[in-house]
């Protein structure tokens, strides 16, 4: 099973990051399947959560695929089966962020 390598004191801050990019840029979110989930992101996002997630996937096995229109920047995160429980987690800590 691939875990997070991301030293764990660097854990709060990284999810401090996720929760700033929720909080500025999340529009919605929508769960396409249990290990797949989708964030509409405000596309003045773009770099931010490129650069977020390119970090991410340097200590995580996530796949990250970004999908552009003029409305949104769709963010889709697959994770490996093992690791469905960890997409809950960051759908419902997004849930509670959504940018009104």
């Amino acid at each position: 099973m691939d875990l997070c390598t991301l030293p764990t004191a660097d854990r709060p801050s990284r999810l401090a990051e996720f929760d700033d990019l929720f909080a500025t840029a999340l529009l919605g979110q929508r769960r396409l399947s249990p290990t797949t989930l989708c964030w509409d992101l405000d596309p003045a996002s773009e770099a931010t959560v490129r650069d977020l997630t390119a970090r991410e996937s340097e200590c995580c096995s996530f796949t990250f695929r970004f999908q552009a229109s003029d409305d949104a920047l769709c963010v889709q995160i697959e994770v490996p089966g093992a690791q469905a429980e960890i997409l809950d987690a960051l759908q419902q800590r997004a849930a509670g962020r959504v940018r009104s």
